[in-house]
């Protein structure tokens, strides 16, 4: 699942650092706010996300962590098109519904990661994982962390 993220984080740095060209270079910074929720809640959200399931494969492995996927994958573009169109000036009843939609999607995907986070994440696991590394740099193994 941490690779997941990891790429769907790649895809948000592209749009984030792609809208911020485009508003730097037509000097229009009507979608400053696009711009930083794709940067903010795509790229670094989902890869502090990602590189906390490749850290924990017990919450990696959940089913919370597939709901989490699931529900900020669709909840995420759905919030910036529409955010997007509303700065635009096209903001009709049903395309402020559907944002406020894909935030609550969105959003509940972060609860569902915290409270896989409070479940599945112990500290002794990365303790663990920490002396295994150390073990096999004594032991003459690859140290990959």
């Amino acid at each position: 699942m941490g690779v997941r993220f990891l790429k769907m984080a790649v895809i948000y740095i592209l749009v984030g650092i792609s809208i911020g060209i485009y508003m730097g270079t037509t000097l229009n910074f009507a979608l400053t706010s696009v711009h930083a929720h794709a940067n903010l809640f795509g790229w670094a959200t989902m890869a502090l996300c990602g590189f906390t399931y490749l850290l924990f494969p017990k919450a990696s492995n959940s089913r919370l962590a597939k709901w989490h996927f699931w529900l900020h994958g669709l909840g995420l573009p759905l919030m910036l098109i529409t955010l997007t169109l509303m700065v635009h000036g096209y903001a009709p009843n049903w395309i402020i519904m559907l944002k406020r939609i894909g935030e609550a999607v969105a959003g509940t995907g972060i609860l569902i990661f915290a409270i896989n986070v409070f479940s599945n994440v112990k500290a002794s696991d990365f303790q663990n994982k920490r002396n295994d590394n150390v073990s096999m740099e004594k032991a003459g193994g690859e140290h990959f962390g």
